[in-house]
């Protein structure tokens, strides 16, 4: 018995693991209620035969492929048709229009008051009169249009001169290199002792983290100690 359940959870667990990476990262990260679906049932279909002895592993990986086929031939289909992507995805709706509350769309996606104000609360707006546009998402959040003089400013509004975006690299976690990043970088780990011995520091096992970025150098945190420089 205990050796049957391990078995199909494994084969399910690796099943499960490709079809993921066959459908893409994108369909569960923006999941809509069709996606939540699909996504309870695939994992369902696992649960529910490891403790059915009349299911066998084939009947499972059959299950899951079949499952995801239908999935991803959705997917193709709500690619090439917008009545199909909004069947399948649901539409946004407008919430706030012009800064005035539609009551209809609220009662149509059966939203009240307080939940509009609890999703405002989430995106930083503490009032519905702050917002000039609310559009509800697919995926149930809400993106908001504030009005003129609650919107933040810009960088542009502010007149601040340009800056070119430097991205940072992590070079050391819990005492690991990661030389993956030291290669992209075209460092070596030569050069990353060197850096770490000015800040007084010998071996890798006593840094936490520490990071490279082209404006700032690196930036290390040791065990219990703030962030150097």
């Amino acid at each position: 018995m205990l050796v049957d359940i391990t078995v199909e959870l494994c084969v399910g667990f690796i099943t499960l693991l490709l079809m993921l990476k066959i459908l893409g990262k994108i369909q569960f990260s923006q999941i809509t209620p069709f996606d939540f679906i699909t996504g309870m049932v695939l994992g369902n279909f696992v649960g529910d035969s490891i403790f059915d002895e009349r299911t066998g592993v084939l009947d499972i990986v059959y299950s899951i492929l079949l499952w995801g086929l239908l999935i991803y031939l959705v997917e193709l289909l709500t690619q090439k048709s917008f009545i199909l992507r909004g069947f399948f995805e649901g539409k946004p709706s407008m919430l706030i229009n012009k800064g005035e509350i539609d009551f209809k769309a609220l009662k149509k996606n059966h939203i009240d008051l307080s939940q509009l104000q609890h999703l405002l609360r989430k995106q930083g707006y503490f009032s519905l009169f702050d917002a000039e546009y609310v559009i509800l998402e697919q995926d149930g959040n809400i993106s908001v249009a504030p009005k003129h003089s609650y919107g933040a400013p810009t960088k542009e509004d502010l007149q601040i001169p340009e800056k070119k975006v430097q991205l940072a690299y992590a070079l050391v976690l819990d005492g690991k290199v990661n030389k993956q990043n030291l290669k992209t970088l075209q460092f070596n780990e030569g050069w990353l002792k060197k850096q770490l011995s000015q800040q007084q520091i010998s071996d890798y096992k006593d840094v936490l983290y520490a990071e490279w970025q082209e404006d700032k150098g690196l930036q290390v945190a040791t065990y219990n100690k703030a962030p150097n420089q």
